[in-house]
């Protein structure tokens, strides 16, 4: 039941993402196209206090025009070490610097589509450094009670599937 990519030609491309056409194969020998983005890793981290708190973000995502909360995330950069990337993004987004981080989980979120990888950590401490660099990313920043977040992923209040998934497994790991 395997598909068999046979050829991908690139539609478009920019620093951020390529578009993809690839001639796909079906386990019945039908051919058909398949568009494909291809990405780089993403890197998402947050911190966990001793009160049992999770460092969060409220933001606004322009493509679905919906509010939620999220953890800090971005792209590796060429040639960077994920974990350092996470940490990085951390301190840009939210001015609080991760302790040690851990693994927590890799997700694919949209593997039918795009061949991206979320790679989630987390430190159970931080130290605030300032006002974050980007504080465009998001509206505010929240130390919010772990025990809280099932609940809001069931509201919708943690509409990224990333998110929501790293959430519920740092909510198992201190918690369950």
């Amino acid at each position: 039941m395997q598909w068999m990519n046979l050829n991908e030609q690139t539609v478009y491309e920019n620093r951020w993402f390529t578009v993809n056409l690839a001639d796909v194969e079906l386990p019945d020998g039908r051919h058909l196209d398949h568009f494909l983005i291809r990405m780089r890793p993403v890197a998402i981290a947050t911190a966990i206090n001793s009160a049992n708190e999770v460092l969060m973000l409220w933001r606004h995502r322009f493509i679905t025009d919906s509010w939620g909360w999220e953890l800090a995330a971005g792209v590796v950069e060429d040639g960077e070490d994920i974990a350092s990337a996470a940490a990085r993004e951390m301190e840009e987004e939210t001015g609080w610097r991760p302790g040690p981080l851990k693994p927590l989980m890799t997700v694919e979120p949209s593997n039918g589509l795009t061949d991206s990888r979320h790679h989630l950590y987390w430190a159970d401490s931080a130290t605030y450094i300032g006002h974050p660099e980007d504080d465009f990313e998001s509206s505010r920043r929240e130390w919010v009670p772990l025990k809280l977040v099932p609940d809001m992923i069931a509201r919708g209040e943690v509409p990224a599937a990333n998110m929501a998934a790293g959430l519920l497994m740092l909510h198992q790991l201190r918690l369950g």
